[in-house]
């Protein structure tokens, strides 16, 4: 998986589709994130101490990580990552339209 946590990603399907928004969190096991601003729903509160007037919230709910792209800033569109080791023995994420580094995913190894 080439999406972490605080990266901004485009939904490519769905009804919030070509929506960005930022990675909140990952659920690695279900294979689902959760996106600011995207797949909100109206969970019904009823009232008590910590939520007096009760009520309707809105809040995002997890979508599958297949349903999204990580967005590159560079040449400005969504598109695959991939990930290579640089030159310095570190692996890293890259764009696979322009080839631009999206980040460090592991360090270099010691010899």
């Amino acid at each position: 998986m080439h999406i972490k946590a605080n990266d901004v990603v485009e939904v490519i399907t769905g009804d919030d589709k070509g929506v960005r928004g930022k990675v909140l969190s990952i659920d690695r096991e279900a294979g689902k994130l959760v996106v600011e601003g995207v797949n909100r729903v109206y969970k019904h509160v009823r009232r008590s101490q910590k939520n007096p007037q009760g009520g309707r919230l809105s809040k995002e709910m997890p979508i599958q990580i297949s349903n999204v792209l990580l967005f590159c800033s560079k040449c400005s569109s969504a598109s695959r990552t991939g990930s290579r080791v640089a030159a310095d023995g570190s692996k890293e994420r890259f764009c696979k339209k322009c080839g631009t580094s999206a980040g460090v995913i592991a360090p270099a190894k010691k010899k």
